[in-house]
């Protein structure tokens, strides 16, 4: 069977939630292929949506590595640092991203919510008001973030 027919059948199953099925049909992917972009693409979404967070992590650290450009792949490796090993780690990887990414929204926004959670208020109000003159659709997620809950809290001390 042709490999790209193994990476289609692993999505399909994935997205049905048959998360062992997935990972048998990429398993079937010959060895030649096995490092194609989307071979590896494929493993990180499975990854992410079966909550298996180091294999994120090393997916996404390669994916990163090999298209720099794209920043899907630091903020997905990000997301599995923080999973995986801590807040700390993550931010690491997005420090890493933000010279390459400087204009995208999400990194910054994310830089916020790890400035916040690690209590750095004032890096963190300064991340998100980045983030958000790159793109207003953060100012509704900034009021209901999560990581941002110290933030908010302090809004009215400045």
């Amino acid at each position: 069977m042709n490999w790209k027919w193994r990476v289609s059948h692993s999505r399909g199953y994935r997205e049905l939630g048959l998360f062992n099925e997935a990972r048998e049909e990429l398993k079937h992917v010959p060895a030649l292929h096995a490092d194609e972009s989307d071979v590896v693409a494929e493993y990180a979404a499975l990854h992410q949506e079966s909550g298996a967070w180091r294999e994120l992590e090393a997916t996404c650290r390669k994916l990163a590595r090999r298209h720099p450009d794209d920043p899907c792949w630091w903020i997905m490796w990000a997301y599995g640092a923080r999973r995986a090993e801590s807040l700390s780690a993550a931010e690491k990887v997005l420090l890493e991203a933000e010279p390459l990414h400087s204009e995208n929204a999400t990194i910054q926004f994310n830089l916020g919510c790890y400035a916040c959670q690690l209590g750095n208020i004032s890096a963190a109000r300064k991340r998100v008001r980045r983030a958000i003159a790159l793109d207003a659709h953060f100012e509704k997620l900034a009021r209901s973030d999560a990581d941002l809950e110290p933030l908010r809290k302090t809004d009215g001390d400045e």
